[in-house]
């Protein structure tokens, strides 16, 4: 025999290969397992109507966030149990849903959200990590970057909506956030506005915003602080936003060719 034969058809190397694929199999099985800890157990049915899909799920386990909280994942009492306020067109398995309500706020297509903590994401230091300029003082807007404060915002057809009256920063990654709108109106209602649905030009002090007409930013999600915003909130508004972008404009949602 062969140097590493242990039998005329068994060697060291066989036995290497045979112990690689079981190790491969198990770390697959592992994965998938693992993978499953958050948006499981699946269910069936445009209504969840039907039984949960939990093969391969694993054993709860708890993880404790850079906050105190420990949550435990995965986790059936969080399943979303929010109602569908949508329709399938033609009610057959894999026919395409529509709202039936405020496309923009109903948590359907690019509206949809999770339902992330209803609390603020923090920094290392523990405090709120998205928060206004005014709250944030040693921040300021960098020399030849246009400052947003003051500008009108303009909404898709062209209409004002509103004016930029603050910025909201974030603490860890040194960048703007969001902007804060000022609604004309009695009782001057503020909205936000996530910096990556604006067209900000400098020489004409406007903010385009193609998301949304003018008269839907009325209709941005509030936020309960003044001087901070949730993971909820943040959800919520960019969904809100990204709704805007198919669902703003009956034309939006007819074919493009």
């Amino acid at each position: 025999m062969e140097a590493g034969a242990i039998t005329e058809h068994v060697d060291v190397a066989q036995i290497t290969l045979y112990l690689f694929w079981l190790f491969f199999a198990g770390l697959v099985i592992y994965l998938q397992r693992e993978a499953r800890r958050e948006g499981y157990p699946l269910l069936r049915g445009p209504h969840g109507s039907e039984k949960p899909v939990d093969m391969m799920m694993p054993a709860p386990k708890s993880f404790r966030t850079l906050g105190g909280r420990t949550v435990a994942a995965p986790n059936p009492a969080t399943a979303d149990k929010r109602p569908l306020k949508a329709r399938q067109v033609a009610g057959g398995p894999g026919s395409p849903f529509v709202p039936t309500g405020n496309p923009l706020a109903d948590c359907i297509g690019p509206s949809s959200y999770a339902e992330r903590p209803d609390i603020p994401d923090i920094t290392f230091e523990k405090k709120p990590r998205i928060v206004p300029m005014r709250i944030a003082s040693d921040f300021s807007i960098a020399d030849g970057d246009p400052d947003p404060r003051g500008m009108a915002v303009l909404g898709a057809d062209g209409k004002p909506a509103g004016k930029i009256v603050e910025a909201w920063v974030d603490r860890s990654e040194f960048i703007l956030r969001y902007l804060e709108i000022e609604l004309p109106g009695e009782g001057a209602r503020r909205v936000m506005l996530p910096v990556n649905f604006c067209e900000i030009d400098k020489v004409g002090r406007k903010i385009r915003v193609g998301a949304l007409i003018a008269s839907q930013f009325a209709g941005v999600p509030a936020l309960k602080s003044p001087d901070q915003i949730t993971f909820l909130e943040e959800e919520k508004v960019t969904a809100y936003y990204g709704g805007g972008l198919l669902y703003a404009t009956p034309d939006r949602q007819e074919p493009v060719l």
